[in-house]
């Protein structure tokens, strides 16, 4: 299989931050879309991208909750969306439809926490997969004519190095049967980077290029605080006064470290021409050929890519079944 997974030499770390990777970069005229982008790794995207130019629109379900979040950074508005209600999403494309402006960074940087239990949107579909990639996927799709109209355009899907704990379950998408949240999680990040694949296949030619990231691991985010206090304590992601853990050795950053590789995929002239690829660190991943299995023992876990996650027929097979699943 022929691939791009070759790091560039960005020259830059895991410590960088997403002021590092924009310096020198002006964003003044670009217009970019980020789902959630009032919290957590999100706002630190917003804030960045608003500091060098950019006009954000963040996508939130409580608008108004965002709307104070996001107060005082320059050039943001907030829209409403829920990516696990396809009329939602549907409303919030078609006024940026209508509002004429082209758009020239999609980040689909929205997910939900772990859930205990196996949960399902109103369509019958397990929710990590519904929301943090189909709805993701149907937001893309319905953006299509105002990235199209960009002139040059990056779509950004924010993944994780937990893409390895699963491959597309072909047999069993939405956990009928077995539920297990790592499980589930790991499916849904694993379907960000084919995502990425597939689309910058179908729509390079438009100039639309496909990136899927890794940013690492943040204590301090919804998604690793909803594992709870004494599992993050346990892991060592948080110390025993309860503050949030940074150990770079381990993958562990700050959130302003851990927004830098969504910035660098949205921006960077290093990635220009390059398409279709998972970055971590602010740089192309290696291929992982020969992944272990995570034993929980690693003091760092492995965060490359693996070579399920980049197949291009996978890549395909996930676009067309959830093109199919997003009407129903």
């Amino acid at each position: 299989m022929t691939h791009n997974q070759h790091p560039l030499g960005s020259g830059f770390t895991s410590a960088s931050t997403a002021d590092d990777v924009l310096t020198g970069i002006d964003l003044t005229g670009v217009n970019v879309i980020v789902t959630g982008g009032h919290a957590g790794l999100g706002l630190e995207t917003t804030r960045a991208l608003s500091k060098a130019g950019a006009s954000v629109t963040v996508g939130a379900r409580n608008p108004q909750r965002a709307t104070q979040t996001v107060e005082g950074i320059e050039r943001v508005e907030v829209g409403r969306l829920d990516l696990a209600d396809p009329a939602s999403i549907e409303a919030f494309t078609a006024r940026r439809a209508d509002s004429g402006r082209p758009l020239h960074i999609l980040i689909n940087n929205a997910g939900v926490p772990l859930h205990e239990k196996r949960e399902v949107d109103a369509r019958g579909y397990e929710m990590q997969f519904a929301t943090n990639h189909l709805g993701h996927f149907q937001l893309t799709l319905g953006l299509l004519p105002a990235l199209r109209a960009a002139g040059g355009a990056r779509v950004v899907n924010l993944s994780s190095g937990g893409h390895r704990l699963s491959d597309i379950r072909w047999h069993d998408l939405h956990f009928t049967e077995g539920y297990q949240s790592f499980l589930a999680y790991g499916q849904s990040k694993t379907a960000a980077v084919l995502f990425a694949v597939e689309l910058d296949r179908r729509w390079a030619d438009d100039g639309i290029r496909g990136y899927a990231v890794h940013p690492g691991i943040v204590a301090g985010t919804s998604l690793n605080s909803s594992v709870g206090e004494e599992q993050l304590k346990a892991t060592g992601l948080m110390d025993e006064h309860g503050q949030p853990v940074v150990d770079l050795e381990r993958g562990i950053k700050t959130v302003q470290q851990g927004a830098a590789t969504t910035v660098f995929a949205s921006t960077s002239p290093l990635l220009e021409g390059i398409g279709g690829v998972y970055l971590k660190d602010n740089d192309i991943s290696e291929l992982d050929r020969d992944p272990q299995p995570l034993t929980g023992a690693e003091k760092a876990p492995p965060a490359d890519v693996v070579q399920y996650a980049i197949d291009p027929q996978s890549a395909r097979r996930l676009w067309e079944l959830s093109e199919e699943l997003i009407k129903g």
